[in-house]
């Protein structure tokens, strides 16, 4: 019987042809591993080398539109193009593990609607930069102090969140400050929010793309203009189809969701 997939493996890249490659292949082994239905998206924002070539090799959708338009546009078309009840959003630099997905899933089937994978509760404040610290500091304090919640990770990229928690957030950033957006309004709105301790990696080819000042000015725009937007607070999202709390890995593994 064929099932639509349960969970959608978002990983937006731009110029990333040495990285790709084991990202999803990694991530492929992971969630065959679990045994759920299961896509990966690759969104590829207008790469000048071989990255889209190198995707399509593997078990994925290749999406790619020529021009690069920034992380926040890929992973909005990316989350167009989803099927599945839950969305997980990886890089596609290496810098994350994607052995650790079933950490972020595993709260979304015990309730949770948006897991966000933050460095600093694991092991992946050793690789980030001093300046990238401070920048991070400043952007988590922004986002405490205008919610009401700590967080320790706004600017993450690994994340699971809920479909139906998705599509009522609304967003628009086209750039980095994406990830921003996301956790402020999933805050705003009210949804039950669990942070994840995760593993970072060293980037192993060329150098991280965000821009210190260009980019740490619009993520703090973004921060801004969503406190300042009349966001309601509404109800905690529900599964689409919800099992039976408190799972644990070896249920995970054997699970599969039937839509």
């Amino acid at each position: 019987m064929n099932h639509s997939p349960a969970i959608s493996i978002v990983i937006p890249v731009f110029n990333e042809e040495k990285s790709i490659g084991k990202v999803i292949e990694d991530t492929t082994t992971v969630m065959d591993s679990l045994g759920l239905p299961y896509e990966i998206i690759v969104v590829d924002d207008g790469s000048t080398d071989n990255t889209r070539r190198v995707a399509t090799v593997y078990k994925a959708n290749v999406i790619s539109y020529g021009k690069n338009r920034g992380k926040g546009y890929a992973e909005r078309k990316g989350f167009q193009h989803a099927q599945g009840d839950i969305i997980v959003t990886i890089d596609g630099d290496g810098a994350h593990k994607p052995k650790e997905i079933c950490n972020l899933i595993m709260p979304l089937l015990n309730g949770s609607d948006v897991a966000a994978g933050s460095r600093f509760l694991g092991h992946g404040k050793r690789h980030t930069s001093k300046l990238n610290l401070l920048g991070n500091f400043m952007f988590n304090m922004s986002v405490t102090l205008m919610t009401g919640r700590h967080i320790t990770d706004s600017q993450t990229g690994f994340r699971a969140i809920k479909k139906e928690a998705l599509n009522k957030l609304n967003l628009e950033s086209d750039g980095f400050d994406i990830e921003t957006e996301i956790t402020m309004k999933s805050l705003r709105k009210g949804f039950k929010f669990q942070e994840q301790p995760i593993t970072v990696n060293r980037r192993k080819h060329d150098r991280s793309k965000i821009k210190a000042v260009s980019d740490g000015t619009k993520i703090l725009k973004t921060i801004l203009k969503t406190n300042l937007s009349k966001t309601h607070h509404q109800p905690e999202c529900t599964l689409l189809n919800p099992p039976t709390p408190n799972y644990n890995h070896a249920t995970l593994t054997k699970m599969a969701i039937k839509k």
